[in-house]
């Protein structure tokens, strides 16, 4: 069951009204009605509103007192406990409730939703998942199957997580293919660490199987196929990320050039590189293809790939480029120096990951997002940020 929210607080009051009025009550019981709620119930109110949440709990806590049969109320103070971090107060007004032998099924059902809530918050996820797994109300399906996920994500149990998210997509017709495919590759990361790279191929297979677009899952298979010595196959898999999401090319920019260079065949990467960032005009494919054109084609013609891509997005991470490459040009003075240094220190402040979700702001790229866990919404390269 999903936590309570706020605004159904307010709204209470407004559906019992209203369910009266459709009983055709006079509006002499519905007003008689409407005053059995305690005084601290519209205080509470009042503290909530104003964000006193110290406050809104005494508050409710009070009117749970006045008024012990209501579980509405009993659930509204659960919930102000778990989102201020009081989680054992919360566990035990539900266990509470819980051992009240008159207790309807129905009801029952609804405080064993709300315990289960007080568990996972807790982080005592063997309890929460046999409660979430005793839920048999159609009622709280779903919400209980996003909770199951929930628990088996965190406790990286990636079979059961798959079948929960294929259950969930039956059920809820939301596409959850993305996060599957992921799910496989995490365990094939698994294989690969215990040196089954069979397995790993099969698991990867999968990912693809579930999401034609996962990134990842190529990336893996060429890691693999590298590791393998075979070079060739492990280029044809990089090569496919073009045909899935160009943007994650430059992931695998100096992969593909390893490999071209342990194939002695170095000048078909770098204008398999160069034609990929014709193209695409990726920043991160620039500093590769950038660095790989001054060692092996020299400064003049680095520092014109650099002086065009300047005039076409000025960025920092260009400019660096360029003065590195006229410094290369002539002896650098001690100024030019100093220059390339402010701006190299510039660029590690600034650059970043940006989780498309949250927000939240990595140094170093993931697929999972460290502070929401959502898969796949840090872009594929760091993008300039304010200081």
């Amino acid at each position: 069951m999903m936590e309570f929210e706020y605004w159904w607080l307010i709204a209470l009051p407004l559906f019992f009204a209203l369910g009266w009025v459709a009983a055709r009550v006079d509006i002499h019981q519905l007003l008689s009605e409407s005053s059995n709620l305690p005084a601290a119930y519209f205080k509470g109110l009042n503290f909530l509103i104003t964000d006193q949440h110290d406050k809104a709990i005494e508050a409710f806590t009070e009117a749970v007192q006045a008024n012990a049969d209501s579980l509405e109320l009993h659930f509204a103070l659960g919930s102000l406990f778990r989102r201020s971090g009081e989680v054992d107060r919360a566990i035990n007004l539900h266990l509470t409730l819980l051992n009240r032998k008159e207790l309807p099924s129905l009801q029952r059902q609804a405080v064993k939703a709300e315990l289960a809530q007080d568990y996972l918050k807790a982080g005592l996820f063997d309890r929460a998942e046999e409660l979430f797994r005793s839920l048999d109300d159609s009622r709280y399906q779903q919400a209980s199957l996003r909770a199951l996920l929930e628990i088996y994500i965190r406790e990286r149990e990636w079979e059961h997580a798959i079948k929960i998210a294929t259950e969930l997509e039956r059920l809820s017709g939301i596409p959850f293919r993305r996060e599957i495919a992921q799910f496989y590759c995490e365990m094939a990361m698994n294989s690969i660490l215990e040196h089954d790279n069979h397995t790993a191929r099969h698991e990867l297979e999968m990912a693809l199987d579930a999401n034609k677009n996962c990134v990842r899952a190529n990336i893996m298979l060429g890691d693999i196929e590298a590791g393998a010595n075979d070079h060739k196959m492990a280029i044809s898999f990089w090569k496919r990320i073009e045909y899935q999401q160009p943007d994650y090319l430059g992931l695998v920019a100096h992969k593909i050039l390893n490999s071209y260079k342990t194939l002695q065949n170095i000048d078909e990467g770098i204008e398999l590189l160069k034609a990929y960032f014709k193209t695409y005009k990726l920043s991160s494919l620039l500093g590769v293809v950038f660095d790989i054109t001054l060692s092996e084609q020299g400064y003049e013609t680095a520092a014109k790939l650099a002086f065009d891509e300047l005039e076409r997005k000025p960025s920092l991470q260009t400019l660096e480029h360029l003065l590195k490459a006229r410094a290369l040009a002539s002896n650098s003075s001690p100024e030019t120096s100093l220059i390339q240094q402010t701006i190299r220190n510039a660029i590690g402040n600034r650059n970043a990951f940006c989780c498309d979700h949250c927000g939240f702001k990595a140094r170093n790229f993931h697929w999972q997002c460290p502070a929401c866990n959502s898969w796949e919404t840090l872009p594929s390269e760091p993008k300039e940020t304010m200081a």
